[in-house]
């Protein structure tokens, strides 16, 4: 037969004291005692093994040990599930539980966060699958006190999002110092990531004094918006490149699915990867990544270290960002450059 808890009358009635007193002194709450009493019943309370109730805690105080998570299409995506999982860890070793609730391009956002309400989570967070702006109601964004991989549009919720744009920077400087100076581009259309990417590159094209050419600097799939349901046109691009006079010297590729489809055709084409062409991309997709021939060269998207930033401010080791809070990529140079 399983014995029941240990309660706050046991540890009374052991001492010959109130229970009103023993919850003060576990509860650290404003009861007058002695230290000497408040340390007596601490000690009997380890030594005959209690437990707080948190929940019974939790409604006195109007909170749980809970944070809401509205996911954002973030659990479709296995290197996005990265933010959660490390969000998630972080607040564990804080004593937090993580409640998530799976919406789909902000619908139902506010019957969410009701039924989140109910269970007295001590904050609510938004995290998105990809780097987007998001539009929610006033009424939402009161009560969602951080935003992850994506931000409001209205400025109003602090926000921990990619660098998109500094990643594009390092990935064509990177490309510069190994001395390749034709360097071409294949973006992804209709993305932040995308344009924030490519304006890096530009940028740091423009400090070495190398031009851009306007056909080298392509999109990678026809439409206005990157999906894999969007016809590619990485084939037909890279033949128009290597059958001019002049061909690219290096490739920076929008994500590493870009990648992978140049490294087909450059093969096609009787291109050798990095001898005659060099390739950088992003998002560190790691069975991609590492599995292509010659490994690939890429920039890692900062998912752990938004997840574990995150989990920071909301336990309040950090404090909580003005705005927008860019996290850096990281450079994973493999084989092919």
């Amino acid at each position: 037969m399983t014995s029941r808890p240990v309660s706050l009358r046991d540890i009374a009635e052991k001492l010959g004291i109130s229970v009103k007193t023993v919850s003060g002194a576990l509860n650290n709450n404003s009861i007058r005692m002695s230290e000497e009493t408040r340390e007596r019943i601490r000690t009997l309370a380890d030594e005959m093994g209690y437990q707080p109730n948190e929940i019974a805690r939790g409604m006195r105080a109007g909170v749980m040990p809970i944070v809401g998570l509205l996911a954002d299409g973030l659990v479709t995506q296995p290197f996005a599930t990265e933010i959660l999982r490390q969000f998630d860890n972080l607040l564990r070793s804080q004593g937090l539980t993580v409640i998530v609730t799976s919406i789909h391009s902000g619908e139902h956002t506010e019957k969410s966060i009701n039924e989140l309400r109910r269970l007295m989570p001590q904050q609510i967070v938004y995290a998105s699958m990809f780097h987007q702006a998001i539009d929610l109601p006033e009424a939402v964004r009161r009560q969602i006190s951080l935003m992850l991989n994506c931000f409001d549009i209205h400025g109003e919720i602090p926000s921990l999002v990619p660098d998109e744009e500094f990643a594009g920077y390092e990935a064509a400087t990177f490309l510069l110092d190994g001395g390749r100076k034709r360097i071409a581009y294949l973006d992804l259309p209709g993305l932040i990531a995308g344009s924030l990417r490519a304006a890096g590159f530009r940028r740091a094209m423009s400090e070495r004094g190398e031009t851009v050419r306007n056909d080298w600097l392509m999109p990678a799939t026809k439409g206005a918006l990157y999906s894999d349901r969007a016809r590619s046109l990485v084939k037909a691009t890279i033949e128009a490149w290597f059958s001019a006079s002049e061909a690219p010297d290096g490739i920076i590729c929008g994500n590493d699915r870009v990648a992978m489809e140049v490294y087909n055709s450059l093969r096609r084409v009787g291109r050798i990867i990095p001898d005659d062409v060099a390739i950088i991309s992003f998002d560190n997709q790691v069975d991609i990544a590492r599995r292509l021939d010659p490994p690939l060269t890429t920039m890692a998207l900062p998912h752990r270290e938004i997840g574990r930033f995150a989990g920071d401010i909301v336990t309040g080791r950090k404090p909580i960002p003005q705005g927008l809070a860019r996290i850096p990529f990281r450079l994973v140079e493999r084989s092919s450059t």
